[in-house]
Order: C-alpha cells, then sequence, then structure tokens
C-alpha cells in the first residue's frame, strides 16, 4: 500500500511539472525563438550541476529520513524532487515534443520504480537493520 502510495505521488508530480513547464515555455516561444536552443542547453546543464552537487551532498533532510507518509511531508518530498521536471517542460516546449507522450511515459516510469524502489528499500532494511 505504502509502495504505490508514494509511486502515486512521486509519479503524479514527475508527470504534472514537465506539462507545466511546457506550457510556461509555449507561451514565451515566440518571444525567445532565436536563443530557445541556448535556453534548453543551459537549464538541462543547471538541472545536471545540481544532480551532481545532490549526489555529492553529505546532508539528510528531516523529511528523507523520518519514513513519515504524511499528506505534508509528501506533498512537499514530491514537489521539491520534481523542480526539474518543471525545467525540462519548458525544455520540451522549444525541442517541440509531443508532451503528452512525454508527460504519460514520464508519470508511469516514475511511478513503477519509485513503488518498487520502497519495496526493495524495505526488504534490505529489513534485512540490514541491526547491521
Amino acid at each position: 500500500k505504502n509502495a504505490c502510495i508514494i509511486g502515486i505521488y512521486f509519479g503524479f508530480f514527475q508527470g504534472f511539472m514537465p506539462l507545466v513547464g511546457y506550457l510556461l515555455g509555449i507561451s514565451f516561444q515566440d518571444k525567445i525563438c532565436s536563443v530557445d536552443h541556448w535556453i534548453a542547453f543551459i537549464l538541462l546543464g543547471i538541472i545536471g550541476l545540481n544532480m551532481i552537487k545532490e549526489a555529492l551532498s553529505k546532508d539528510d533532510c528531516e523529511e528523507c529520513s523520518s519514513g513519515s507518509m504524511k499528506f505534508k511531508d509528501m506533498l512537499t518530498l514530491a514537489v521539491a524532487t520534481s523542480i526539474d521536471a518543471l525545467a525540462v517542460g519548458v525544455t520540451f516546449a522549444f525541442l517541440r515534443v509531443n508532451i503528452l507522450w512525454a508527460v504519460l511515459f514520464i508519470g508511469v516510469i516514475t511511478f513503477t520504480l519509485s513503488s518498487i524502489g520502497v519495496k526493495v528499500g524495505n526488504v534490505f532494511g529489513v534485512k540490514y537493520k541491526s547491521k
């Protein structure tokens, strides 16, 4: 049950945020069409650098380690982890991606992998908790 709930939160927001970014990007597309490829490059570069920085960071947020399933905590985590997807959505607008397929694909894959991650994490957590 928890794996599905977490999958729904993360899958929904990972799929929804690119749609929001896409709609924002489309609204500004005619104004910045001449430099859209540079904007896409910069946004994806910033996202990549931020992901590397977070991977190398030793900080653990309280919400991440508490295991809380409260609505507020789950909403905060789902939105926080999908902010980069908003920027990707803006990039999709400049690259003229079929947004419906992209959003569906991102949401389903995120739901699936998040659910599997919770199940696998639970198995390993139980097995290695005492160690």
